[in-house]
This record gives C-alpha cells, structure tokens and sequence, in this order.
C-alpha cells in the first residue's frame, strides 16, 4: 500500500470523498512524519494536538462538498492565525498570539483544511535563503548541506519533505519561486490583487502576495482555487471573476504564443541553466506551443529598482515594532533609549540593513534621487511586459540563475544573495502571476526550474502551460529521507 504522505493532494482529497481514508489517518500520517523530520528545522510551531482533535471531528460530522475535506496543512509563519503564535521568523515577534485570522488562511479552513502548524521562513520575509530566521536556517531536503531557498524556505522544505501535502507562501520578490525552484516543488505567484494580504505580515505592501507551493501543477491549481478571494478588508485586492482553476486545467495549449526574452541571458550565466532554458523551449514546442523572440529592455534595471522600492516600504512596515504594543520589548532607561534597544536587538542583521536602506532613500534629498526614479523605472519595467504581451500569451524563463547553494555560502556576500532574485523580481515589480516547475537537475543532481510568466489575471493560461510542460518533462525528485535515517541511526533504531 502507498504510503498516505506519497500521495498528492488531488488523490487525498478523492480519496477522503470516497470514504477510502480519514482525516485523522491522514493527519496522524504528517504528524507522524513531520515529528521525526525535526532536524530540518521546517517548523517554528506546530499544532498537532489540535490538528489530530480537529481531524476526529471531522471524521464525527464530515462535509465532503468542501474543497479540502479535512485535509491538514501547515502554513508560513507570515501568516496570523488565531490563537496560534505567528513570529514572521524574528525575535521581535516570537511571543505574538493574533486575536484574528488572515483572509488566506480563513479561506483554507472555510473549505475543510486543518492547521498543522506555522513553517519557517526569513525574518519578515527578508531573505533567499532561509538563514536570517531567528529560529535557525531550514535545511534542503535534497541535501543537508543546501539552503532551501526563501524567504518561503520552511515551506518548500516541508512540501518536498512530505511534511504537509501543500502549503502557502508569500512572495515580494520571488519567495515562491526561488524556493520552489531549489527544492524541485511547484510554486505559483499570483497576480497581484488576486489573494487578499489581509492578516499577513507585511514587508513591502505594493510587491507582497500570497500563493500556493505544492508537488505537482494540479495541486497548485486547486490551492489557488481556495485562496483567491476578493477581501473587503484589503484595500489592493481585486473584484474580478476567478476561475476555477483545478477544473479549468488542460494540456491542449496548441497555438500558444510564448516569447524569449534575450534580456534573460545574463552574462555568467551557467551553461545547465541555459540548456535547462533550451530544454524548456522544446518541451513547449512539443506541446504545440509556438515560440517568439521578444524583447524586455529594461531588465537589467529591475533588481535595484526592486532594493529601492521594497526596503523603504519595508521601513515604513516596520515602524510599527517599537516594543508598546505588542511585540519583544527591550528595556530602557527612558522611552527613547527603550525604542533603540527593542529595535537593535528585535530585529536581526538582514532586517536592519533593510530598514536602513529604506529610512535612507526615503529621506529628506534622497527621496526623487533614488524612491521617485526607482518607481518611474518600475513603470517602464511594466510597460516593456504590457508591449510583449500584445505578441505572445505568456513568457518562459529560467526561474533562477543557479541550484540551490550551500548552508553559509552567501552570508556575509549580500549583493550575490540579492542576484538570485534576478529571474523573479520583474514579475512582482510588474504585479504580474508567474509559476516555478522543476524541469530537470544539475550535474551534482539538484533540481532546476522554469518559470512560465503571464498576463495579470491569467493564472489559468500559465497553470495550463505548465500542466502541459510538466507532463512532458516527467521530473522525479531525489529525496532519500536522509533526515530521517540520520535520527534512525541516532537513536539505533
């Protein structure tokens, strides 16, 4: 018998309909997993007492019209859940308990989902690595020696671990992505506008935007279909008619346009992520697929563009964590002295270079220098998509410039941290979806991934690609579970 954590979320939730499993099975199954999967450091906080009670209770008085019928899910801990710590991965919020609940999140739960628990991830979201979280870095289940990509690393680790069947992120600036890309997992960034950011911890408001990681394209798809919500309580989320993804999905792209972007082949560029790149050129001609040289000028332009805009509202964001009303508060001699101590020591070395940088280029002569040319600059990096689309549907490039690097590689280099978004920033400057599929491996065999980038609002056209290319690709993940042979041969079991 299959193992219940082998199977997808799609054959979980099937298979719940149709009476085969439980919830509870289900639940004590990633439970089960995910407590002797510790050494990766995926989780902050779990909930597994209640997540088992939760199950059982579905089990007593079951909905199978629910979209995720008691399907138990862990979540980035960005994300408020109530009564149930949220830390944003930092010191200055490791003792928060919200009061409410986030629209993604209420989203899950309204369609028969069970908290797991709260998954690691760089402190607010600030990182590529998943090493800036106060509570440790997260390994890669490829390799224990790997990041697991970020700021959504736990996320990616938990999903390709099999310690959740699916999760959410966030993503600023490629914090879908780049994890999924790293970790051989599928992740989608939608459309800005399209999931409400209510109850998620803010780090820069005009890029944030959540969305769904899992194992494979119909997966993603139904997850998105959950989450996608117009929300009152967010003043950028966008009233448009949503499709209903997972139903909606097809191979048959045929007579798709999808364009080439030469700006894309960056100078040192590895030679496997450009064959990876030619490779995915086949793959979609394979499908049918008709392929256009295009071009998008102002590229190069997008990654300081992205480090001007994101840390000034990053430093307007975190403003709010002076340590009086909620949050870690340091003492002070005085009220002066107690707001410098709570923030110096609150916040970690990623977020106060941000916060620096942001207070910096906002600031009295600097504002139309650096803040007003770097939004001028965005505008015409959306502009250079908005050209292109009027020629193809939707654009394929690689999802990041490497595989995933080791543990401390790039720490004390952030500039070559910061380059790894290099591929994904564009796309969250432009508010624009793009999806991350792993497509093949490297010579050392980690995974690599494409990124397929489309029209606002066009989730359904870039899932149906992907679903198309996925099925020719055939990618196959190399986990051993050495985690969890490491605690086996500890504990001489």
């Amino acid at each position: 018998m299959t193992n219940i954590t082998d199977l997808t979320l799609v054959e979980l939730v099937n298979k719940v309909k149709k009476k085969e499993v439980s919830s509870k099975e289900i639940t004590t199954a990633y439970v089960n997993r995910s407590k002797i999967s510790k050494k990766l450091n995926a989780y902050i906080t779990d909930n597994f007492e209640k997540a088992l009670k939760k199950a059982n209770d579905f089990d007593n008085n079951p909905n199978y019209e629910k979209k995720l019928p008691g399907i138990p899910i862990a979540v980035k801990d960005l994300f408020c859940t109530k009564d149930v710590k949220t830390t944003a991965g930092s010191k200055m919020l490791n003792n928060f308990i919200p009061t409410y609940e986030s629209t993604v999140t209420e989203n899950l739960w309204n369609e028969g989902s069970i908290l797991l628990g709260k998954l690691n991830c760089d402190e607010f979201a600030m990182g590529s690595s998943n090493e800036t979280s106060f509570f440790g870095n997260v390994q890669n289940p490829i390799d224990k020696n790997l990041v697991p990509g970020g700021s959504s690393g736990g996320s990616s680790s938990a999903v390709a671990a099999q310690l959740t069947p699916i999760t959410i992120g966030t993503d600023t600036g490629g914090s879908i992505r780049q994890p999924a890309s790293f970790t051989g997992t599928v992740g989608l960034k939608p459309t800005y506008g399209s999931c409400s950011r209510y109850g998620i911890v803010a780090f820069a408001s005009s890029l944030d935007q959540a969305g769904p990681m899992a194992q494979n394209v119909k997966d993603c798809a139904l997850l998105q279909e959950v989450i996608s919500s117009y929300d009152q309580k967010d003043s950028t989320s966008i009233d448009f008619k949503r499709n209903q993804y997972s139903k909606e999905l097809t191979k048959d792209i045929k007579g798709k346009k999808i364009g080439i972007p030469k700006e894309y082949r960056v100078d040192g560029m590895p030679k496997e992520i450009d064959d990876l790149w030619q490779k995915g050129i086949e793959y979609a001609k394979d499908c049918g697929a008709e392929i256009i040289d295009i071009s998008l000028p102002h590229t190069n332009y997008a990654l300081p563009t992205y480090y001007i805009v994101a840390p000034a509202e990053a430093s307007s964001n975190l403003a709010r964590y002076d340590g009086v009303k909620y949050g870690f508060r340091a003492d002070g001699e005085n009220l002066i002295d107690m707001y410098e101590k709570t923030r110096s020591e609150g916040f970690g070395a990623e977020v106060q270079r941000r916060i620096m940088i942001g207070t910096y280029v906002l600031s009295s002569g600097y504002y139309d220098a650096y803040y007003l040319k770097a939004q001028k600059v965005r505008k015409l990096i959306k502009n250079d998509f908005d050209e292109a689309y009027k020629k193809v549907d939707a654009i394929l490039t690689p999802s990041t410039p490497s595989s995933a690097f080791k543990i401390g590689e790039k720490t004390n280099d952030p500039v070559s941290m910061y380059l790894n978004d290099i591929f994904t920033v564009p796309v969250n400057l432009a508010g624009l979806p793009g999806i991350s599929i792993p497509a093949g491996h490297d010579s050392k065999g980690y995974p690599l991934g494409l990124q397929i980038i489309g029209k606002a609002f066009d989730e359904q056209n870039i899932l149906n690609i992907a679903y198309a290319m996925e099925e020719k690709i055939n990618f196959k993940n190399k986990i051993t579970d050495w985690w969890i042979k490491w605690v086996k041969k500890s504990q001489n079991i």
